[in-house]
C-alpha cells in the first residue's frame, strides 16, 4: 500500500458503531483510499481489528456501491500489475453528502416515481411498499 496511514493518522476516526445514530449523508469521511476506478471512504475504524466502516465504490460501479466494512490489511494486500491501493494525502474530513462520488449514490429516485409491478401492487421509490386496492379504481 502506498502512503499507508499510521496509528496517529487513524486516531481521529470514531470507533466502529460510534456514528450509528448519524444519518449516512452526515457521516464524516475521514480517509479516502483509491486504486484505478475503485474508492474506499472511511468513516469509522477499529484499531484492534484494523477494520474500517465506510462507503465503497468498486471499479466505478456506483449502482452497486454500498456502506460496509473493509480491512486495512485487505487494502494493503491489493496489488494489480504492480499497482497498489493509495491513500489520498490531500483528503480533508467532510460529510458524505459533500463527497461527490458518495452523494451521487445516495440520492434515491424522487418519491413521485413509481415502478408498476403487476397491476395490483406498486413499488414506490421509497422503502415502504403500498398495495393498491383494485376495487377502488
Amino acid at each position: 500500500m502506498w502512503n499507508e496511514p499510521s496509528d496517529v493518522d487513524l486516531r481521529p476516526l470514531p470507533s466502529l458503531y460510534a456514528t450509528d445514530s448519524t444519518p449516512v449523508a452526515e457521516k464524516l469521511i475521514h480517509e479516502h483510499f483509491f486504486l484505478g476506478g475503485s474508492d474506499w471512504y472511511a468513516a469509522e475504524y477499529c484499531p484492534r481489528r484494523r477494520l474500517f466502516f465506510g462507503f465503497v465504490i468498486l471499479n466505478g460501479d456506483r449502482a452497486n456501491a454500498e456502506w460496509g466494512y473493509f480491512g486495512l490489511d485487505e487494502l494493503r494486500a491489493v496489488a494489480i500489475l504492480g499497482m497498489h491501493v493509495d491513500r489520498d494525502l490531500h483528503w480533508t474530513a467532510r460529510p458524505a453528502r459533500d463527497v461527490e462520488a458518495i452523494a451521487s449514490c445516495l440520492h434515491p429516485r424522487p418519491a413521485h416515481m413509481v415502478i408498476p409491478d403487476n397491476g395490483y401492487h406498486e413499488r414506490a421509490a421509497s422503502p415502504d411498499t403500498r398495495i393498491r386496492d383494485p376495487t377502488r379504481e
